[in-house]
């Protein structure tokens, strides 16, 4: 596990942008699995900006988001759908049939879930998997609990991960209370995965992962089982590590 820890959150949207960058560079067929929140949005924008420059091409590239609220129609202004279509797929040249989200609707879950994961494998796999991470150690919505899913599923929401995500709602009582997720299976078979934390309050979760101690009670710390993860911090967040 490799760890990159930049000096703000400017710095650090930067490098991600170039991990993403150089993988469609690379590979201008790229199979992307992406990530929401607010920890990406920097990501995003910089990635719109080398694309508008002419530096980075994405017409040939598909992606696969990670997760979705259950219960939220596309459209919905919380929605992972319209998150990624507002701040990056509008923005970019990424083919419409290329782009795959869970549906926050379906009108069968577990067949949805079944189809998302074969979707992926007539992709080929996941070349490159952007992951943020939960203060409770969530990727994805897969969270800490006894046994993990593998495969994409649905999800019951822990209560820290509904009062962190209320602040994106007009009250928490609004925030579904279940997602579709892809499964830690489905993370831990792309290519290679880059995690990306910043601010202070990721300290204490990303201390937890650099030890090294494998538990599904931090399902980021699976990540170390992966042979090819890199860990793209700024310096609050990487606080907490020694040395």
């Amino acid at each position: 596990m490799q760890v990159h820890v930049l000096k703000n959150y400017r710095e650090f949207s930067k490098k991600a942008a170039y991990f993403v960058a150089s993988q469609v560079i690379l590979k201008p067929d790229a199979v992307l699995g992406l990530a929401t929140g607010s920890t990406p949005l920097g990501m995003y924008s910089n990635l719109v900006e080398m694309y508008c420059k002419g530096d980075v091409d994405f017409s040939r590239v598909r992606t696969f988001n990670l997760d979705e609220y259950l219960g939220l129609k596309a459209d919905h202004p919380q929605s992972y759908h319209h998150y990624m279509f507002e701040n990056f797929f509008n923005r970019v040249n990424i083919p419409r049939d290329n782009i795959n989200l869970p549906p926050g609707k379906p009108e069968d879950t577990e067949k949805a879930c079944r189809e998302y994961d074969k979707a992926i494998a007539r992709a080929g796999g996941i070349d490159l998997q952007v992951l943020g991470v939960g203060t409770n150690g969530h990727i994805g919505f897969n969270e800490p609990a006894d046994t993990l899913y593998s495969e994409t599923h649905v999800v019951d929401l822990a209560p820290e991960t509904i009062e962190v995500n209320s602040r994106f709602f007009d009250s928490p009582g609004e925030v579904p209370r279940r997602a579709i997720s892809m499964g830690v299976g489905s993370i831990m078979r792309a290519k290679k995965i880059i995690l990306l934390a910043s601010g202070e309050n990721k300290r204490e979760v990303i201390k937890k992962i650099a030890e090294e101690r494998v538990s599904t009670e931090v399902p980021a710390s699976l990540l170390h089982l992966h042979r090819d993860v890199t860990l793209i911090l700024d310096e609050e967040a990487a606080s907490g590590l020694g040395g």
